[in-house]
């Protein structure tokens, strides 16, 4: 089961790339809204965007991802995978979601926006790099609790749903 699990999260990083690839499909000001502030400023002062469409982008990516993702685990734990109870729910979820955190951390922020050219924005390469060694620990730190909380709550909520 945990071998599937292990999968699972894997499916579900695949998710995210396949997300972040499609926003920055005509160029990473697609996805300027998970930029600092200082490079969304500096997109819209060089004409590229504007505080309007950042704001659209960034909701639109909320409303599809937050949705799908929380969709994709619970049909992986409960549907598929027969979870019952909190326990088991619980250590799926967590599971699912840190291989995604992973995925996120490692590949997308460290090596995809670190080490390519993928994610640059002409006109702001002075401000790189756009993940700060701050905004890395801090990812760090809240994509981990965060995923835990996030599973505690999805187990719960499940939990008491499903019986």
């Amino acid at each position: 089961m945990i071998l599937q699990t292990i999968l699972e999260g894997l499916g579900l990083g695949a998710l995210l790339v396949l997300a972040c690839a499609g926003g920055i499909r005509k160029g990473a000001v697609g996805m300027v809204h998970l930029y600092s502030p200082e490079v969304q400023d500096r997109c819209v002062k060089l004409g590229l965007t504007s505080h309007k469409k950042i704001k659209r982008n960034a909701l639109i990516f909320k409303a599809f991802c937050v949705p799908g993702y929380i969709a994709y685990v619970l049909v992986c734990v409960y549907g598929i995978n027969g979870a019952n109870g909190f326990a088991a729910g619980f250590w799926q979820l967590l599971v699912i979601l840190s291989v995604m955190n992973l995925i996120d951390r490692i590949l997308i922020d460290g090596y995809w926006v670190g080490h390519t050219n993928a994610w640059t924005i002409p006109g702001t390469e002075d401000l790189k790099p756009y993940i700060t060694t701050k905004d890395k620990q801090k990812k760090w730190l809240f994509g981990t609790v965060g995923m835990a909380v996030i599973a505690v709550v999805l187990a719960v909520l499940m939990t008491a749903f499903i019986h």
